[in-house]
């Protein structure tokens, strides 16, 4: 199986963060990416709706094949958390890895989480931390606008508006003194530098798919599934909506214009 493709699925189009990530870590590994963009976002679902759709994503990828599955959705990572004992091929998630950078991270004690309502709601990166330091105090907020900004294109930390929705959001936050701050969902590093200028540079930032990324790499390695060939690896992406609307906007978390092995799925 080390020849074999890591299955990567989001909500949407959030996930391509941790693709990205994943690409410079492992930059030999193909890589099967499932957006599902007719039923984005996640976020705001019952719970129950949103582990009915994170088992019809991870099964899709099954399908194809995938030596491990990545759900780079803090919403999912935090609400399904009973999917990686139902999967024949390693899981992970998006919440233990980053918890474990941010409570490696912190100076103060002091951890601001930022995700979607159903991640801040769920507690998970709450439990995580606390899980490996009880006596960090740990701050929430959660963020929707972010992820339309994103979207949306409205990217540059030199945008009024956002600007203005990061003030919003994170005000109570920088007010806490948090010196550690958790990206809870993959939109989020899209903004990061106007978070960044925001909360001044004394705040470390943790971004969830990067912290995913090296984490996967690591599980693969540990269990012999690293891909020996030495050419570049293939990434192939699926949605579940209209491939134009992916391609243009995947652009914006790629970094890159020729995105070409788009194709659209029916679940």
């Amino acid at each position: 199986m080390s020849d074999s493709a890591i299955g990567i699925f989001d909500s949407g189009l959030g996930g391509l963060t941790a693709v990205k990530e994943l690409v410079k870590v492992l930059p030999n590994e193909n890589i099967v990416y499932f957006g599902d963009t007719a039923r984005v976002p996640y976020g705001n679902r019952s719970k129950k709706t949103i582990i009915k759709y994170a088992e019809q994503d991870a099964s899709f990828l099954l399908s194809k094949g995938v030596k491990m599955i990545i759900a780079a959705c803090g919403t999912v990572s935090s609400v399904a958390t009973g999917l990686r004992d139902t999967l024949p091929v390693p899981f992970t998630g998006v919440v233990d890895p980053t918890a474990d950078a941010a409570v490696r991270a912190t100076r103060n004690g002091k951890i601001g989480v930022i995700g979607t309502s159903a991640t801040v709601n769920s507690q998970s990166y709450k439990k995580a931390i606390l899980s490996k330091n009880e006596s960090i105090k740990v701050y929430q907020q959660d963020c929707p606008l972010f992820v339309s900004l994103v979207e949306n294109g409205f990217i540059s930390e030199e945008d009024q508006i956002v600007q203005l929705v990061v003030e919003r959001y994170l005000e109570k936050l920088k007010n806490q003194n948090i010196d550690t701050l958790i990206l809870g969902c993959t939109h989020f590093p899209i903004i990061s530098r106007a978070i960044q200028n925001y909360l001044g540079s004394s705040v470390t930032l943790i971004d969830s798919g990067k912290e995913t990324a090296l984490y996967a790499a690591e599980i693969l390695k540990q269990k012999n599934l690293l891909n020996n060939d030495k050419a570049p690896g293939e990434c192939i992406y699926y949605v579940s909506d209209t491939v134009d609307d992916f391609r243009r906007t995947a652009q914006i978390f790629l970094g890159k214009n020729d995105i070409e092995d788009v194709y659209h799925i029916t679940l």
